[in-house]
């Protein structure tokens, strides 16, 4: 089995104990994103749900695209909401990233907290087009 870590600094950078993607065997593993941009040098929380949906998955995308891969090619994302009561904000935000003819599998779960405090998370799994494998 072959494996290798994907960093971009295009996307917010992981925290130094995990990586944005691990790629094996053609599948792209992308850790949790949430909505943040890097202000001043520091990690800073977007401001609202549609907000920060919409941060964490241009950061996704970033990230898969580093990996030679993109939102197109998403298998299975995991979504995590503090609030289900964002869950049609958080879905009008997320319809914008994918075609409603090739949406991925997909899972949403409310958490009691996540990190920085964000509302909103996302994590998934795609595959690597077999040109660029």
């Amino acid at each position: 089995m072959s494996k290798k870590i994907v960093f971009t600094k295009d996307a917010v950078p992981p925290l130094p104990i995990f990586s944005q993607a691990t790629i094996a065997n053609g599948t792209v593993y992308c850790s949790g994103n949430i909505g943040c941009a890097v202000e001043n040098g520091d990690l800073v929380v977007v401001e609202g749900v549609q907000a920060q949906t919409r941060r964490a998955l241009e950061n996704l995308s970033m990230v898969l695209k580093a990996a030679g891969s993109g939102l197109e090619h998403i298998v299975k994302a995991n979504i995590y909401l503090t609030n289900m009561g964002d869950f049609q904000k958080m879905n009008e935000v997320y319809a914008e990233f994918f075609d409603k003819d090739n949406l991925p599998a997909r899972t949403c779960v409310a958490v009691v907290a996540l990190p920085l405090g964000a509302c909103f998370e996302v994590e998934c799994t795609a595959v690597v087009p077999e040109k660029m494998a």
